[in-house]
């Protein structure tokens, strides 16, 4: 028994090198730094919190969950757009969600936040460095649900979507198309 234990340990942990092996090829793997954390006390998961940050750019802290595909792809794009990007992998966000007053109808498949403002789902670099620089008066920044052609959902279709503004009282204004 104790011998089935450890080779399923050792599967387990070959596994687990191979995911992560495929997780840093959506950046450099020279320009980021890993370091795992413990879940946080009294949190259903027992899976410790994983923190990737790249060498340079403006910082910005992206909570996803670790099995999001479209999330690692919005962050490299995010990369590969002047952020420096730390990512907690959360299995569950409704947390982090509640924190930065990202509202039901504006929430998408991960939270971010950057300065002093939330960045809520598939939203384009550009704007977000443009908020940045306006530093207008307004919680951050929304691109509801999942839109086709988005920065992270880019594939053979693409539909228009709107990046929307949002303040903790639950007011949005449109910030731009797409």
């Amino acid at each position: 028994m104790t011998r089935m234990r450890t080779n399923g340990l050792i599967i387990v942990l070959a596994f687990a090198a191979g995911a992560c092996t495929k997780q840093s090829n959506v950046s450099d793997a020279d320009d980021r730094a890993k370091v795992i954390e413990p879940a946080a006390p009294g949190t259903a998961s027992t899976a410790p919190a994983v923190k990737v940050a790249s060498a340079s750019g403006v910082p910005i802290k992206v909570y996803k969950d670790p099995n999001c595909g479209c999330c690692k792809a919005w962050i490299q794009h995010l990369e590969q757009n002047g952020f420096k990007v730390e990512v907690m992998d959360m299995p569950d966000l409704s947390a982090v969600k509640s924190k930065y007053g990202v509202k039901q109808e504006l929430q998408a498949c991960h939270t971010a936040t950057v300065g002093d403002y939330t960045v809520e789902g598939h939203v384009p670099a550009d704007l977000i460095h443009r908020m940045l620089k306006e530093k207008p008066a307004i919680a951050g920044l929304a691109v509801p649900g999942m839109p086709a052609g988005s920065p992270g959902m880019e594939g053979a279709t693409r539909e228009r979507y709107d990046i929307l503004t949002f303040d903790r009282a639950g007011r949005t204004t449109v910030y731009a198309q797409r």
